[in-house]
């Protein structure tokens, strides 16, 4: 069920989710565990209003030790907020 009955731009144009690192979004690196990439983009996509970009990438950890992560990207502040406190994915990391 999609929580906003309003039609996005974006969504009805196909644009909401990027395929690249915009550098003007605010990021998030999440611990790959499972499907959990498909399963964010899921739950952003019925949740949030604007653009977004889900997708994997290899970073450094505190330990100096390379670890792939899920970076979740978003362009309005407020998703990236909603997302961290909202998103039930999370609390399995």
């Amino acid at each position: 069920m999609i929580k906003n009955l309003n039609p996005n731009p974006f969504d009805v144009l196909g644009l909401r989710k990027v395929g690249f690192a915009e550098p003007h979004f605010e990021y998030v690196n999440v611990p790959l565990i499972y499907n959990l990439e498909k399963s964010l983009a899921d739950w952003i996509s019925k949740n949030l209003k604007h653009r977004f970009y889900v997708g994997r990438t290899v970073i450094l950890d505190h330990d100096n030790k390379i670890v792939q992560v899920v970076t979740v990207g978003f362009e309005e502040s407020k998703d990236a907020s909603y997302f961290m406190l909202a998103c039930p994915y999370l609390k399995y990391k």
